[in-house]
This record gives structure tokens, sequence and C-alpha cells, in this order.
């Protein structure tokens, strides 16, 4: 069976306030079409009231509406994907990746990271830690044949997140395939385990991804920023209630951190299970 001889473990992670600071639009989007981020949010919330509409549907709307009114704005992939070179990380966060990935290896790991956001995928493709991502899933547009955006192609909310972490259990790395994430594939047979994964994530948005991690075997853990008590009691009252998330942690990815410790330790155990597992395998092979 595959799962006898899988070596690989996923981290997955939401990513504004989770990896970075804030809202990714926040950094220079919306200082560039001149409107503040508390203005941008509940014109957002208005708009999604007003008709009914998905919360993040609104503002991927909101923000072509905008940066077209503005008149003194590009509005193309690349423009907007600049964006994402003004982001602010978490203490350690840079640096995180290479560390990580060196010490699973040395406990026989393979390593991968995910991205599932509800941020804008272009942005985040712009970012200087992007290429340490196997996969992103994150809000994205249609483009033309000029890449100028025409229409929301993939909108990921609080329960739509699930959706992903199958996708990244079966192996299907893109949005669009319907057939293969509703077929059935045997747990022993499927590329990455539940068990095999870590989801991190801030906020109430990523609830209903951390309690399906749970249920299913593997490890959550709810970030906070540093030096927010209101932030850190505020993911105890909503997070933790209810066993929704396994740890939590101040979002520092520094080395010797309480976050890099748990996730040394959660590498640890899974590496143990693989010894335990496999010396259950040689022995049955000797008899």
């Amino acid at each position: 069976m595959k799962n006898k001889k899988n070596k690989r473990v996923a981290f997955i992670y939401d990513f504004d306030g989770t990896l970075a600071k804030g809202n990714i639009q926040e950094n220079s989007f919306l200082p560039e079409i001149e409107m503040s981020k508390k203005d941008f949010w509940n014109e957002t919330k208005e708009l999604a009231k007003k008709h009914n509409m998905n919360e993040i549907l609104a503002y991927m709307f909101l923000m072509l509406k905008k940066a077209r009114e503005n008149g003194n704005v590009s509005i193309n992939k690349n423009s907007i994907k600049k964006h994402g070179e003004t982001v602010q990380y978490f203490s350690g966060v840079e640096e995180y990746f290479d560390r990580i990935n060196q010490y699973a290896k040395g406990k026989g790991i393979k390593l991968e990271h995910y991205i599932i956001s509800s941020g804008t995928k272009e942005m985040i493709e712009g970012c200087s830690i992007y290429k340490h991502f196997k996969y992103v899933f994150a809000s994205s547009y249609m483009y033309d044949a000029d890449d100028i955006p025409q229409w929301p192609a993939l909108a990921i909310d609080y329960t739509a997140k699930t959706q992903f972490l199958f996708r990244i259990n079966k192996g299907i790395e893109n949005a669009w395939d319907n057939t293969e994430i509703n077929k059935y594939i045997p747990e022993e047979d499927r590329p990455l385990p539940f068990s095999r994964m870590v989801y991190l994530g801030d906020g109430s948005t990523d609830i209903p991804a951390m309690k399906m991690i749970n249920y299913q075997g593997g490890n959550s853990i709810a970030v906070y920023p540093p030096n927010t008590k209101k932030a850190k009691e505020r993911i105890k009252e909503n997070i933790l209630k209810g066993n929704r998330s396994t740890y939590i942690a101040k979002a520092d990815y520094r080395e010797n951190s309480e976050l890099y410790l748990i996730l040394k330790s959660i590498i640890d155990n899974i590496s143990s299970l693989d010894k335990i597992a496999n010396l259950k395998t040689t022995n049955l092979n000797k008899n």
C-alpha cells in the first residue's frame, strides 16, 4: 500500500495574517487607488449585503472597479502581481522554509508547502516566498489576451478551503477538475493522507479547514500576531473551543520560537510513526 512508504508531509498555510501581516491588498494596492483599508473593507461588506453576494467575489469586483475609476492605476496581471513585492512578513518567514525543509529531510520526511487563501493569488505570486510553495490555491482572475482581468476565475471562502485540502489529499493540483476530486480513491492509495498534513491559519475563515484536518487525524495551528493580547484571546475564544485547532502560537517563524518548535515536534512524531510502521512491515515480511 502506498502510504506505508509515504515520506511526504504537507504544511498548508493561509496567507494573510498567517505568513504575512494584514491583508495582502493593503500594502500597496489600496494606497495606489487612494482608499483606506477601513473604507475598502466596509464597502466590500456593504456590496455583499446589498446584492446577497459572496464577500470574496465582492472584494474582487471592488478591486477592479476602484482601480478603473481612479484612472491613473494600471490594472493588468503583471501590475497586480507587482503588489506582492510589498508584502510585510512576520518575523523569520523568509528564512523559515529552507530551515524547516532541512530539518524534515534529516528525519526522513519530504516536506511540501501549500497555500489555501482567500487572498489574491496574483499578488502571492509576486511575493519573495512564492518559490517555496508546491501549489497555491487562492482567489484569482480570468484574463483576456492582453492580460486584462475580466472576471473572477476562482474565489475561495470559508468552507471552500476544505475542497482544496481534498485536492491536496488526492494529488490534484488544479481548481477545475471535478471528476478526479469526486472519484473514490481508497485512503491508503491517496498521495497525501490527512494524517500527514498540518494546517496553519489565523482566523474564523480557517475554522472549517482546521476542524476537518483535526477530524482526519492531522494537526492544525492557529497563529496570532505577536504583542497582541486581544488577538490571542480571540483565538482562544473562537478557535480553541470545540477542538477547532490543535495548537495556538504567535506568528513567529524564527528558529526556537514556540511555533517553530511545535512544527518540529509534529515532524518528529510523524517520523517516529513511520519508523514504527517500517519495523512492523519488516517483521511481517520475516514471518
